[in-house]
């Protein structure tokens, strides 16, 4: 049965208890993905590995999602949505609790393989509980209010997990951020209403189309990921060599991420308005961000101004594209929200890959010019298929 009741979506209002669960559950999310990247030095120490090796925690983690958010989404779309996400979270709960108390590397790679399994999941699934939660012309807002939980895990969850890690210790960081993930669990069970999975597009004459610009869709979101990352990858060693101390980075990077949510809540604001145009917009702000990024570069004061009307922009992009890919109807909920999260980490996979190669080659310099490129190519294709990317909500 995919079906756990009947449930009526209403306003973003109506589903308010609903969707600050969600925003909270995804919120422990993105912080899990991400903790260990301001722990590394402590993990490798304590557990005696190389930083390069404790830092495959993240690399496995984010290609885990890639590979198995398709066919973990595939093969679960008969379970009821609710008890599935429920699951999910626990999960979390269990993989962080478990790299906590974990006394080898091994266990803890394999705590973190929980995670990424659970990740493969839970993207796909929370992607599809909040479009079912509303009527079908608030689905960017009550996408980006979600999103914004997303945002927050990257602006506060990793900053605050890091700073309580050093002053604690790395493993008291995962085993609190285990009690985050408990806490968000039991919010889902309380608030979260259940709703039906019984909702793919039927077959007619139609799919094949619904289906093709979901893929235009799908593409153009990871090539603005890939974008995106080309550079975000590398932005402290961009900021270094801008005459930063190493003690700015950090605050530094949580006023990017403060400016992001501003983008966030700015598409929650104006998505549902007219969607094309808003799309083609922060494309283009953002483009432009980096180019300036790349021109002012290595001006202190031009790359700070730069570098924030660019994470502005991308703050936008994740409401952006898992909007417009609900709206294709090319499949479940479920099954978009599993297409729109592998494609954004395989351009968060590639994005790293690509700066690398810039980094020996051309050098940094030239990464900001090879991420607005990438991102004019999207912009192209955004102008150019306007039945993915339509002007009305419907």
């Amino acid at each position: 049965m995919t079906a756990d009741v009947s449930y009526r979506p209403g306003s973003v209002r109506d589903a308010a208890g609903g969707l600050v669960a969600l925003t909270l559950a995804t919120f422990v999310a993105i912080t899990t993905e991400l903790v260990p990247v301001g722990l590394l030095p402590q993990i490798s120490t304590d557990l005696e590995v190389t930083e390069s090796v404790a830092g495959l925690l993240v690399t496995v983690y984010a290609f885990m999602v890639a590979v198995l958010a398709i066919p973990l989404t595939l093969g679960t779309r008969r379970l009821p949505r609710k008890g599935l996400l429920l699951i999910t979270l626990g999960a979390y709960t269990v993989s962080n609790a478990l790299v906590g108390i974990a006394p080898s590397f091994g266990l803890v790679a394999a705590g973190r393989a929980v995670g990424g399994i659970a990740h493969a999941l839970f993207f796909s699934l929370s992607i599809g509980y909040a479009a079912r939660l509303v009527l079908p012309h608030v689905t960017g807002r009550a996408l980006a209010l979600v999103t914004a939980g997303a945002s927050a895990g990257l602006v506060l969850g990793v900053p605050l997990s890091t700073a309580l890690g050093t002053a604690l210790g790395w493993r008291n960081g995962f085993l609190v951020l285990a009690a985050g993930c408990a806490l968000a669990t039991v919010l889902v069970a309380t608030l979260l209403p259940p709703v039906s999975g019984d909702d793919a597009p039927h077959a007619d004459h139609t799919r094949t189309d619904r289906r093709r610009r979901l893929g235009i869709v799908s593409t153009t979101n990871a090539l603005t990921y890939l974008a995106q990352y080309t550079v975000y990858t590398y932005v402290s060693v961009l900021l270094l060599a801008i005459g930063l101390t190493e003690t700015a980075v950090g605050p530094v990077l949580l006023g990017l991420g403060a400016v992001g949510l501003v983008g966030t809540a700015y598409a929650a604001y104006s998505l549902d308005r007219n969607p094309r145009r808003f799309t083609a917009a922060v494309h283009a702000v953002m483009a432009l961000g980096l180019l300036a990024l790349g021109l002012l570069f290595p001006s202190r004061v031009g790359v700070l101004v730069a570098a924030a009307v660019w994470s502005g922009a991308f703050g936008a992009m994740a409401s952006v594209f898992q909007t417009a890919a609900i709206r294709t109807r090319g499949g479940s909920p479920d099954v978009i929200g599993a297409l729109v999260n592998s494609t954004a980490n395989i351009g968060i996979g590639g994005g790293a890959a690509l700066g690398a190669l810039v980094l020996v080659g051309p050098g940094l310099g030239a990464l900001p010019y090879v991420g607005a490129g990438l991102l004019v190519v999207s912009l192209v294709v955004i102008v150019v298929a306007r039945r993915s990317f339509p002007a009305l909500t419907d």
